[in-house]
């Protein structure tokens, strides 16, 4: 029977140079920006939206998602260790040691959008929600690839199980198949990715601001709520609790989620960005002129 599980003993590290390693989760990490990226170009340019935007917006989310998920990590999970000591603290900045967590980065996601519609959004006919709606479908693909970076660092899985595919993590010293809540999480986030993107590209005429991130929020954060239940423990508080920090984190995001939909489908403000048209109208000598050469023709061609 054991043949029937996944030996799972994957080098987390590409190559080193050295002291200086290129691992999987970076390249992974990375490789699901580019695709963000990629992703909001292909809205910008659908929805005429000024494309020098692209540049600043990567920026942001990129430092947003490294400060949030790193302080989220530390705030929310080990607060002990890193605000109980000065050298604890100044690991907080160690981001290539590891550690960082999804929640810290939404919540830090929302501020930056929020600050980056306020900098940049009026004057584009942009707004936060239609910033959050875009960027839902981008980080759904993109938390795909993260939790296949988790997958090579061989962290973040789950209990025993008998099932045919579980994995035995032998890299952490794992005797025993374990669920590998890692591909759980990463076909869910593609999933939901998929059909964000299907609503996009065939329903965004019918779609609301403000109902792709309520989605986002309700279907990411309630299936990370369901999986917690067969993850062990990322710490050793979690142990004495019914529902673990994921799960507790989790809840809020799925209740945002609700509401945003119900906000959206009230106001039912259109989805899609309204760029004003902004060629020069002609002025009405000139449509009376071409009205009465458009008559002249057709009395020529009658004649």
């Amino acid at each position: 029977m054991d043949l029937l599980f996944v030996h799972w003993n994957m080098n987390p590290e590409i190559f080193r140079i050295g002291s200086f390693a290129v691992r999987w989760y970076g390249l992974l990490f990375v490789s699901g920006f580019i695709l963000g990226y990629w992703i909001f170009a292909r809205f910008f340019k659908r929805e005429k939206v000024n494309e020098a935007l692209l540049d600043p917006l990567l920026y942001t989310l990129l430092i947003g998602t490294l400060v949030g998920a790193r302080l989220g990590h530390c705030i929310f999970y080990q607060p002990d260790y890193y605000f109980g000591s000065w050298k604890g603290f100044l690991e907080i900045f160690a981001v290539w040691h590891g550690g960082l967590a999804s929640h810290g980065g939404a919540l830090m996601l929302l501020l930056c959008m929020w600050w980056f519609a306020g900098r940049y959004g009026k004057k584009n006919h942009i707004d936060f929600l239609w910033i959050l709606d875009h960027l839902a479908i981008a980080v759904a693909f993109a938390a795909t690839f993260i939790r296949l970076g988790n997958l090579c660092n061989s962290e973040i899985y789950g209990d025993v199980t008998s099932l045919p595919w579980g994995f035995v993590f032998e890299r952490r010293g794992e005797t025993e198949p374990k669920h590998p809540t890692q591909i759980y999480e990463a076909l869910s986030y593609l999933v939901l990715g998929v059909g964000l993107l299907w609503l996009y590209v065939k329903r965004l005429d019918k779609m609301y601001r403000g109902s792709f991130i309520g989605i986002f929020f309700i279907v990411c954060f309630g299936m990370r709520f369901l999986i917690e239940f067969i993850k062990e423990p990322q710490v050793d508080f979690e142990n004495t609790m019914a529902l673990d920090m994921g799960q507790l984190l989790s809840i809020p995001f799925v209740l945002l989620g609700i509401g945003l939909l119900i906000y959206s489908y009230k106001k039912k403000i259109p989805a899609a960005a309204v760029i004003p048209d902004t060629k020069p109208k002609k002025s009405e000598p000139t449509r009376q002129a071409e009205i009465s050469y458009a008559v002249f023709c057709l009395k020529k061609k009658k004649v």
